[in-house]
């Protein structure tokens, strides 16, 4: 990897931030327009709701909550999110399922934290989430990677999870609606995967922190709905759904209605670890209850459309530029996967070398998709407003233009 560094040693940010650093001075006259990074609030088109915003200034301004809050949360706030989760499950959730985390990353290293132990291995998806190697490894987790099938709509390759997992798998990373590929699993995989993590004997860690953000055929359904098949540990937050990434509310909830997590030696497990945790300030947790209960239908609405009106304009330009190409149309989430056909240009030589030179010489940056686990490929976010898509779009087409190989006639 260009800069010196590696995909072992490299975040999200910190490649973008590489990028960000590779424009040149003149470039920079030229307006970077960023398609890499998950963060909606870049782009004025996404706006948290007022009711958001008028909660979590009567929390603040109440002078009740600017204290330590418990270290699980605050019990009204669990007790909301419990509620809020309970109304796609076939069965009620309580506060004592729900852990308050900051952000749902915090989430991800308290699920792997509590299930490392010597010799144990987990199950990720690839492509995928990075934060989830880079957990894994600082517990000492073995990462064995399932590959998300494209030709499939990115399904879990459920014959490889059977030859992967042995008496050591702990658990199988879903994540659903898809980062960084855009899908959105349906019922019946999800049943699947369900079934298959019984008879293999680990349980399912359900990232839904994209959770309802769906705009395809393709209802959302939580992995929890099978909790009474298998033990979920349930990831989320309200960081995309609401557009609030840099609120740090997350959770982190035991959907397992067969009561796998109600030994008292493994609450007190999660208790004592959440002691040595740092959570969201009080007063944002002390909003959430509002939050979740008085948010109008029509803010989601407007926030679907506009991510499909998103996807559809990268998926009409993509189709314009020959070097690049989806065979799968993002249903969800803010995010999506296209391939690179390097055989197409003069002079890259991989999806980093691609994001690089587009990075200097257009100020658009795309995230590399060595960075998420499928080299040679590219992540492009469309959580942004149309014109900066368009834009975006048209400097890719320039790019390849300027890029591509001379064509010579046959004789």
């Amino acid at each position: 990897m260009e800069n010196g560094a590696t995909t072992s040693t490299i975040t999200i940010k910190g490649i973008l931030s590489l990028l960000m650093e590779s424009i040149s001075e003149e470039e920079e006259a030229k307006r970077v327009i960023s398609l890499g990074m998950g963060d909606p609030t870049l782009y004025s088109c996404f706006r948290t709701t007022q009711v958001s915003l008028q909660a979590v200034s009567d929390s603040l301004l109440s002078n009740k909550f600017h204290g330590y809050s418990p270290t699980v949360g605050l019990p009204q706030a669990r007790r909301a999110i419990a509620e809020y989760l309970s109304r796609d499950l076939p069965y009620k959730l309580s506060l004592d399922d729900v852990f308050i985390t900051s952000g749902c990353t915090q989430a991800i290293d308290v699920a792997l934290s509590m299930l490392a132990r010597p010799r144990a291995n987990i199950l990720l998806p690839r492509p995928g989430f990075p934060i989830y190697e880079l957990c894994a490894k600082f517990r000492h987790l073995e990462v064995r990677y399932v590959d998300l099938l494209p030709e499939n709509g990115w399904e879990i390759d459920l014959d490889a999870v059977e030859s992967l997992a042995d008496e050591n798998t702990v658990a199988l990373v879903v994540i659903n609606p898809g980062n960084p590929c855009g899908n959105v699993y349906s019922y019946q995989h999800l049943m699947k995967i369900a079934e298959t993590a019984k008879k293999l004997g680990f349980l399912v860690i359900a990232d839904e922190v994209y959770g309802h953000l769906a705009f395809g055929s393709k209802p959302f359904v939580p992995m929890g709905v099978f909790g009474s098949i298998v033990p979920v540990l349930t990831l989320g937050s309200l960081s995309k759904r609401w557009i609030v990434p840099g609120w740090r509310l997350g959770w982190f909830v035991t959907t397992d209605p067969s009561g796998s997590f109600k030994d008292p030696k493994i609450i007190e497990r999660f208790k004592k670890y959440f002691d040595i945790l740092g959570g969201p300030a009080t007063f944002i947790q002390a909003a959430v209850p509002t939050i979740l209960e008085q948010t109008d239908e029509s803010f989601f609405k407007k926030t679907l459309n506009s991510l499909k009106n998103s996807s559809d304009i990268c998926c009409d330009w993509i189709k314009e530029i020959p070097c690049i190409d989806s065979s799968h149309r993002p249903e969800g989430s803010m995010a999506m996967m296209v391939k690179l056909n390097l055989s197409l240009l003069e002079d890259v030589s991989d999806d980093i070398d691609f994001c690089f030179k587009l990075a200097r010489e257009e100020s658009v940056i795309l995230l590399p998709g060595t960075a998420v686990g499928l080299k040679n490929w590219l992540r492009i976010t469309f959580a942004a407003d149309a014109p900066s898509i368009e834009e975006a779009f048209k400097r890719i087409k320039c790019f390849y233009l300027r890029h591509a190989k001379t064509q010579y006639p046959t004789l």
